[in-house]
């Protein structure tokens, strides 16, 4: 029997909400992941938010639902509006979820201006700057049919069974536009005074409170911070919280930051909840729970909120896309098994911009769960050699020995990582520490046989009697050929990013990928470590204080480690192949240190007097004291046709397969679903 002290007794401990009681303070944040557009989306549904309320969770917010057409955020985009539709595809949801003890409320959402079709309605006619479409601004009797609408969602929503709903109030959606000088400019009843601006979001609350009764879980979500010029004052957050606190509100969820802020706020270099000061300081303004959010991954982060007080409850949204388990871990005290989300983006935010149903690149499970159950057991179990011990290997080995496979890893290099080696060393990226620790605990807890400092031969895969063998070799960089290019002052991003050289001051990066932009960064940030909440609201230009609308500071002048440039052949601009959710933060921090960038440059040759190059055409002398190679990556595949050729069937994946950048949301994606496919005897599926 288990008598030591729970290690996380705020998290863990229960809380009432209105007329519930949650089984503790965890709350899954609400994430669109368009699963609706898959077949059996009921069932994919079903499976998805059932296993994060059997994982431990105390309340599951839903993907946003619009009231009405015109508050969808593109065509064919989440709407309830029907009993029908409430009955079929939520219901079986919400009894799922409340079969393993959890709660769960669905979030109403207008787009409002943000909205992706051609119908879109607004507070006024002020266009986003990330939407072409400029909106009809609102009459009166459309803002009232606005609010009948959400009340008649929300009467669906009770009659699906769930325990309330979610006002979305943030992140710049209809409700905030009404909020804010930035975009009300009205003149009439709904805008013009602070009064005036808030009445939308009052009388709504007030009409679900007085529609669905006090039983009914009425959660509203703040603009804790809106981070765009024109935005609120802490002092109007603070008594708009409580103002919808007295319309009828029994908890206030809090967001971060509009989707056109030029301040990052999810991204991984965000630090860890660098925002919780906008949410203590709600907390203070109110008598009902506030909920913290925004860059919480870990139980001992959460705990530490809750312990200081700062927030009553803890949103985690990605961070249950990436452990399904996440608060049964922290219960059983091993929170060294959990699959940490490392804020990356990729697979999550990144594919829902690009229309793709989302997933999780530590856990490419995520959305997949009717596809990829996790009790499945290999038909026949096999002997197994896997070359490299990257993201694609790790992934591909522990699944493949969870599922009964006899597997043995080999790695020429004295630790387990690969690629994964590299990215951790980039400033801001020490989340994917988290990733290695996490493939590091599921191999000592596996079966898998792990030899290391040992470049597997051909000879040895033939000799260890092996059904197959499974090649993440990876990837090798790509040489680049022009006079000078072997002098010493040209060197490899590898060497750098391991700290094998010495770089001066003056630096060309030749190659404006992922790989080029980490080498930037890494060379101009003035330190390697992670920086605090602090040094990252100072050097954004954020004040904590909110005293100025939207809470941003002057732009201030940052200093740089060193004088880079970026170099890229195509014309176009620098950096456009990078992540949309997180490619301009790159980018703009780069500019913020002085970084140049040049496109359309053609390379001549190096010598004494600098690095010739060509630019749009023009010759042009760049003085720099090093050149470092960041121009793309080759398969290691070199094995794959020796051993087929030896007569043992060979799988290629991750790296060694396709070379794109560091792709590690590939390779651990290709590791797990060549494991099921072998386990399931569907090979050629895998391929």
């Amino acid at each position: 029997m288990n008598t030591s002290p729970q290690p996380y007794p705020h998290l863990l401990s229960p809380l009432s909400v209105g007329a519930h009681t949650l089984r503790n303070r965890v709350v899954m944040g609400s994430m669109h992941t368009r699963m609706e557009h898959l077949d059996d989306a009921v069932a994919r549904h079903v499976a998805f938010y059932a296993e994060r309320a059997r994982g431990g969770v105390g309340l599951i917010i839903t993907g946003g639902f619009s009231p009405n057409e015109a508050g969808r955020i593109e065509a064919g985009a989440p709407i309830l509006n029907s009993r029908e539709e409430a009955l079929h595809h939520h219901k079986p949801v919400v009894d799922a979820v409340h079969a393993d003890g959890a709660k769960i409320i669905l979030q109403l959402l207008h787009s409002g201006r943000y909205a992706k079709h051609e119908n879109i309605v607004g507070v006024s006619d002020i266009r986003s700057p990330i939407n072409p479409r400029t909106p009809k601004p609102m009459t009166g009797e459309e803002i009232q049919g606005t609010i009948d609408d959400f009340v008649a969602c929300a009467r669906l929503a009770a009659l699906a069974g769930y325990d309330g709903v979610e006002v979305m109030g943030s992140e710049g959606y209809l409700i905030n536009q009404f909020v804010v000088p930035r975009t009300n400019n009205r003149n009439d009843e709904w805008g013009g005074t602070f009064e005036k601006r808030t009445r939308f979001p009052v009388e709504l609350v007030k009409s679900l409170r007085t529609a669905l009764g006090p039983e009914f879980m009425i959660m509203y979500r703040i603009s804790a911070l809106d981070l765009v010029e024109g935005g609120s004052t802490a002092d109007e957050i603070d008594e708009l919280a409580r103002r919808v606190e007295a319309a009828g509100a029994d908890v206030l969820n809090t967001g971060y930051g509009w989707h056109e802020a030029p301040v990052p706020t999810i991204a991984y270099p965000v630090p860890r909840a660098a925002f919780t000061f906008a949410s203590a300081r709600i907390r203070g303004a109110v008598r009902i729970p506030v909920i913290a959010s925004n860059r919480i991954n870990t139980a001992e982060v959460a705990e530490g909120i809750l312990a200081r007080e700062e927030a009553d409850l803890i949103s985690m949204a990605r961070p249950l896309l990436a452990d399904p388990e996440f608060v049964r871990k922290a219960q059983e005290g091993r929170p060294e098994d959990t699959n940490v989300c490392i804020a990356c983006n990729q697979a999550c935010l990144d594919f829902i911009f690009k229309e793709k149903v989302a997933t999780c690149l530590v856990n490419p499970r995520a959305c997949r769960e009717t596809e990829f159950p996790i009790a499945v057991r290999a038909r026949e179990p096999q002997r197994i050699a896997v070359v490299g011990a990257g993201p694609a290997g790790l992934s591909f080995a522990t699944q493949a020995a969870s599922m009964g496979h006899q597997v043995v890893l080999f790695d020429a290099e004295s630790e387990v990582g690969g690629q994964l080696n590299l990215a951790r060393r980039v400033p801001g990226k020490q989340e994917f520490d988290e990733l290695l620790r996490y493939f590091k605990v599921r191999l000592s807890r596996s079966t898998v046989e792990v030899r290391l400092s040992t470049r597997a031969s051909l000879e040895d895969l033939i000799a260890g009697g092996f059904d197959r063998v499974v090649l993440a070799t990876g990837i090798r960089p790509r040489p680049i050929h022009f006079p000078g290019a072997d002098r010493a002052n040209v060197v490899g991003y590898i060497d750098v990013l391991l700290g094998r050289v010495d770089v001066g001051p003056r630096v060309a990066i030749i190659g404006t990928g992922g790989i080029g932009h980490d080498v930037a960064e890494l060379l101009t940030s003035s330190h390697s470590g992670a920086e605090s909440p602090d040094e990252f609201l100072s050097f954004w230009g954020v004040d904590s204080t909110i005293a100025q609308r939207g809470g941003l500071l002057p732009e201030h002048k940052v200093s740089a480690a060193r004088e880079v440039t970026l170099l890229q052949r195509s014309s176009g601009r620098v950096g456009s192949r990078l992540g949309k959710s997180t490619g301009w933060i790159h980018r703009s921090k780069l500019k913020k240190r002085g970084v140049r960038f040049l496109s359309g440059v053609s390379y001549k040759h190096i010598d004494d007097t600098g690095f010739h190059v060509t630019v749009e055409g023009e010759p042009r002398i760049l003085e720099v004291d090093t050149i470092v190679i960041c121009a793309g990556q080759e398969s290691e595949d070199s094995l794959a046709g020796l051993v087929q050729s030896a007569g043992v069937p060979v799988d290629v994946i991750g790296g060694a397969l396709l070379a794109t950048e560091l792709d590690a949301l590939r390779a651990i994606d290709d590791g797990m679903r060549l494991a099921h496919a072998i386990s399931k005897g569907r090979v050629k599926e895998a391929a």
